[in-house]
């Protein structure tokens, strides 16, 4: 049987109070979750930045996740701009 399971990749910016809230870490425990591969960091601006590769579904699921984030955080506006998927990545990573 084929395998139809599509692969995407997305760069997120969420801004807001997201960063001194272990949104990062909260972040590679919620892309173990959804099976999803990449990194995540701190931006000097104040809000955190994420490249995501996976199957469709895993990286939506990630994407509505940053949307709230950690308890600690409040997320005001998230960014996300669709790239080629590369497969690069294995795991999912903090990154500086």
């Amino acid at each position: 049987m084929p395998d139809h399971t599509r692969h995407i990749r997305t760069r997120i910016v969420i801004s807001g109070r997201v960063q001194g809230v272990y949104f990062r870490a909260s972040a590679c425990d919620a892309a173990r979750t959804y099976g999803v591969a990449g990194w995540v960091r701190n931006r000097p601006d104040g809000a955190v930045e994420a490249l995501v590769e996976g199957e469709e579904e895993g990286v939506q699921a990630f994407t509505r996740w940053c949307h709230a984030g950690p308890s600690g955080a409040l997320v005001t506006h998230v960014q996300l701009v669709s790239e080629a998927y590369t497969g690069e990545f294995e795991g999912f990573r903090v990154v500086r």
